[in-house]
């Protein structure tokens, strides 16, 4: 296997044009998710936190690009207050994700700046994260760790949006993104007293999405 990706990995580098660029990404990430208490839809603040990390720009033509990313993506939600029995209860959740995303462009080159549209999947890993549930007889260290046993630690997704490659060197993209599946994994709720809180409320708690704000330089 790591024969392989080597292997792969000396062919794109082979097969990628002179005028590929490395550069380095960051930016601000406001996202939120939504969670439904006995059909009623609770919407939920957003969280303002960021991402940083690398990407290569392949040009493809005048007109199309496809920019690979790694980033270390933090995303997160605040609720007012749900209630668990007769428990009332606020929730602050908040995931770091190792995310590997493939951005395609497609844009015109007015020579000074290229403008274009963006799409981009991804697929992540948490490598971090917290959670905070407060209210009532419930505090923190109560079920914190509990729940964050039960969150999905894979995510997947895409963002669309559009961006501007300035002087072929500085990036600034706007895009809303939209993780697929749940936040918790709704099969590992069972066993444990204070899941058992908070099942009801939390079980089908939809994944992070948002708003992204990135500015690359490439060299």
């Amino acid at each position: 296997m790591k024969k392989l990706l080597t292997i792969v990995a000396a062919v794109m580098l082979a097969a990628s044009p002179a005028w590929a660029q490395f550069g380095v990404i960051g930016g601000f990430t406001s996202s939120k998710t939504s969670v439904n208490t006995q059909d009623i839809m609770n919407n939920l603040q957003n969280v303002s936190l960021f991402h940083a990390g690398v990407a290569y720009r392949i040009p493809i033509g005048s007109y199309f690009a496809v920019q690979p990313a790694l980033t270390y993506e933090m995303k997160g939600a605040n609720l007012g207050q749900v209630v668990a029995g007769t428990q009332t209860m606020s929730v602050q959740s908040k995931t770091g994700f190792i995310q590997l995303s493939a951005g395609l462009q497609a844009g015109f080159d007015l020579l000074a700046f290229q403008p274009f549209l963006l799409f981009e999947p991804f697929v992540g890993y948490a490598v971090t994260g917290t959670e905070k549930f407060e209210g009532g007889s419930i505090t923190s260290d109560t079920i914190n760790n509990s729940v964050q046993q039960v969150k999905n630690k894979l995510e997947w997704g895409f963002g669309v949006g559009g961006g501007v490659h300035v002087l072929n060197h500085i990036q600034l993209t706007v895009q809303w993104f939209m993780n697929l599946g749940t936040l918790y994994n709704q099969d590992q709720f069972n066993g444990d007293a204070a899941l058992a809180l908070v099942k009801e409320n939390y079980k089908d708690i939809k994944n992070y999405q948002g708003i992204k704000v990135s500015l690359g330089y490439f060299f």
